[in-house]
């Protein structure tokens, strides 16, 4: 499917507001927001900057959308729309990708299999269509967070909601040698995520499985689990809480990321009201992964 770019050029002071603008109005939605500096000489005051935003399709929705969001602002402009070619954007990013480590586990593509050394938990995704490739901050984050709970815990019965390549259900696979139910909305990521699970030979360990939220009969039917790793985006991980709660076991861990270092203090609110207890935030980057733990 291709995808629609729209761009919206101004100097530094608006193109931040309307990064703002665009990030809260299309955050559930999922698609990408951009903020660009393309003319840092002029200092901070006439810096230009370009807001862009990606989505999939032709783009006709949002195209009305985001004239609206400018209109109920009172921004003068529009957004300026590109129809983009079909690119596989994680075959073209890992071409040009060292492999990426993350404690003991080491993400690498197929090119690079010459760098795994003896010790690695070594993780190969190959080129697909789905996100996860371990090389976001959020993925590597929870890699890190992964390996800590699994060693000091040892749960038993481990969902990955949102799996997208099933990196984080291959790496908890392999660590412990433990079934992992990953579920994903894509029934494209949930594809190729089977299939990397195959490749790093944990196939039979690793069920995957189309599900919108906690809405499959699998999920209900491995509950409670002792551990939950949720990589999505904040919003949505802070409607899910009251599910999380139901669905994880007492003293069991949950691993949430996809998170901005802004929005960690509201995703941690919506948990303490959960009865989830805070254990640790681990940041890289502009993200952060979160641990916490169901209280008895």
């Amino acid at each position: 499917m291709p995808q629609t770019k729209f761009s919206f050029t101004a100097p530094r002071a608006l193109a931040r507001r309307i990064y703002e603008l665009v990030e809260a109005a299309f955050e559930e939605d999922g698609w990408p927001v951009a903020l660009t500096d393309i003319d840092e000489d002029k200092g901070p005051a006439q810096g230009i900057e370009t807001v862009d935003l990606y989505v999939d399709g032709a783009g006709e929705a949002e195209a009305g959308r985001l004239a609206q969001l400018l209109a109920d602002e009172g921004i003068e402009g529009r957004f300026v729309r590109e129809i983009l070619p079909e690119t596989d954007w994680v075959t073209t990013s890992l071409e040009g990708l060292k492999p990426v480590r993350a404690g003991r586990f080491l993400v690498h593509g197929s090119h690079d299999r010459d760098k795994v050394r003896a010790n690695d938990l070594a993780i190969e995704i190959e080129a697909g269509l789905a996100f996860g490739t371990g090389h976001h901050g959020t993925t590597a984050g929870c890699l890190e967070t992964i390996e800590r709970i699994v060693r000091n815990r040892r749960p038993r019965r481990v969902l990955d909601l949102g799996t997208g390549s099933a990196v984080l259900a291959i790496a908890i696979a392999k660590l412990a040698r433990i079934p992992v139910l990953a579920t994903d909305i894509d029934p494209i990521a949930v594809g190729v995520a089977r299939e990397n699970a195959r490749l790093n030979g944990v196939g039979a360990y690793v069920r995957c499985v189309t599900a919108t939220g906690f809405g499959h009969l699998e999920i209900a039917a491995g509950a409670p689990y002792d551990l939950i790793v949720a990589n999505i985006l904040a919003r949505p991980l802070m409607k899910l809480a009251p599910q999380m709660a139901l669905h994880l076991a007492p003293g069991g861990s949950l691993i949430l990321s996809g998170i901005l270092v802004r929005q960690r203090n509201a995703v941690v609110a919506a948990y303490a009201g959960q009865r989830f207890r805070h254990v640790s935030t681990l940041t890289r980057g502009d993200w952060v992964t979160i641990h916490f733990e169901r209280t008895r």
